[in-house]
């Protein structure tokens, strides 16, 4: 039972994954771009996560903590980069 809950919620994060896809690309403002890209990472560090649950191995749960930071990192450069026009002041 657990396989088919675990089948079911890779397939909506997957589902989720290529709809926030189509919003970067299709996107009119760069702003929805980059809320589109803060999902994706949302949606991956959920996949990871899942494979953590039906592999059973320990380093998808690391990998999804490193990807957190560095999708926090990216998300508050790339609004800091609209708003100010630089990164580093």
């Amino acid at each position: 039972m657990i396989t088919y809950a675990l089948i079911f919620a890779i397939a909506c994060f997957s589902l989720g994954l290529l709809l926030n896809l189509w919003r970067v690309i299709v996107g009119p403002r760069i702003s929805d771009r980059i809320l589109a890209l803060d999902t994706m990472t949302v949606n991956c560090i959920a996949l990871l996560i899942l494979l953590n649950f039906s592999l059973g191995s320990p380093i998808f749960f690391e990998v999804a903590m490193l990807f957190a930071l560095v999708g926090f990192v990216s998300t508050v450069s790339y609004c800091r980069f609209l708003l100010r026009g630089d990164i580093i002041e």
